[in-house]
């Protein structure tokens, strides 16, 4: 059977340049083969005579791409993909899913864990969220638009061009208090470097917690984000045994709230580093590769929760060993 296919979920609140970048991504001359998935509820469609009355419509457009329009559900829209990719009607290599304004991108990532078969033919590869920093402020008041950048790997800002720098400064700053992991670039009118937005990995079980982790402790919030998050250090091995009740019982009574989690962790007489990592109460873990030689052995985890247990996981950690936290206050 060939490789799974890469997939990328676009997330972000209305307006924030969804279906700017997927025109760039439809119509730029690439050389990839993208499949893209857009939900007829977008706020603005890709092409609006791709909509019509059947349930799914697909088409291929002249630099080799497709697009797909759905007034069904995602898991119909998939396997029509697969039939059509299978059967030699339609080519890519690559899927990228739009989600609707007001979407929690959840149910969409765990598609891809849930259906067995969807999970051995497409691979997840991360979640892009959108930004406009114009209308951060009013976009952020909302729980969802905060969920959506908390489940985030990458943030893409918008409209920098509007604000000045004081204001962007500050977005950046309540960015990285609601998700620690997830690195902050800039797009200009839907055009960025296609490796901000493929290959991303984010779901992938290895050592790498994501390029823009900040391990600085943040300043204050001065507004109030449900959505915030928390990273926590030792260099002190853990106990694999406790770690694991420690972390059943979190996911038992927490886990709908616990967005995204990931962790790098030296655990007591074993060689190689262990890496976990979730979203919600889907949750697994691998050995990696072994510490190197004379290399500090330390665990790091980040969390990015709604409503944040902090206390609950300050708690709990510390029993495990002298953590040092690096928390998101609200």
């Amino acid at each position: 059977m060939s490789s799974p296919i890469p997939v990328t979920i676009l997330s972000g609140f209305l307006g924030a340049g969804k279906t700017t970048l997927l025109r760039y991504l439809l119509k730029a001359e690439h050389g990839l083969k993208i499949a893209v998935i857009e939900n007829e509820f977008s706020d603005a469609g890709i092409d609006t005579q791709l909509l019509g009355d059947e349930p799914v419509q697909v088409m291929t457009l002249a630099n080799g791409c497709v697009c797909c329009t759905i007034h069904t559900d995602l898991t119909k829209a998939l396997y029509l993909l697969l039939e059509r990719l299978d059967s030699g009607e339609i080519a890519f290599d690559r899927l990228v899913i739009e989600c609707t304004g007001l979407a929690d991108p959840a149910p969409v990532a765990q598609t891809f864990f849930i259906d067995e078969e969807l999970r051995e033919r497409y691979l997840l590869d991360g979640i892009i969220t959108l930004v406009d920093a114009a209308h951060a402020d009013v976009h952020l008041s909302q729980t969802i638009a905060q969920a959506q950048i908390g489940f985030a790997d990458r943030l893409l800002v918008s409209k920098r061009d509007l604000v000045d720098d004081a204001t962007f400064a500050a977005l950046s700053e309540r960015l990285t208090r609601i998700n620690r992991r997830a690195p902050i670039r800039v797009v200009e009118h839907g055009k960025i470097d296609l490796a901000e937005l493929l290959g991303v990995r984010g779901f992938n079980l290895n050592a790498d917690l994501g390029g823009g982790l900040s391990l600085r402790p943040v300043q204050p919030a001065t507004s109030i984000d449900r959505i915030s998050s928390v990273v926590l250090r030792t260099d002190k091995p853990l106990d694999i045994d406790s770690l694991s009740a420690f972390m059943n019982e979190l996911l038992e009574d927490h886990g709908t709230q616990l967005l995204r989690y990931k962790g790098v962790l030296s655990i007591a007489g074993e060689d190689r580093r262990l890496v976990f990592q979730g979203v919600l109460k889907l949750y697994g873990f691998d050995w990696d590769t072994e510490w190197a030689e004379g290399e500090t052995r330390e665990s790091v985890m980040v969390f990015i929760a709604d409503d944040l247990p902090e206390a609950k996981i300050r708690e709990g950690f510390a029993q495990l060993g002298a953590f040092d936290f690096l928390a998101s206050r609200k």
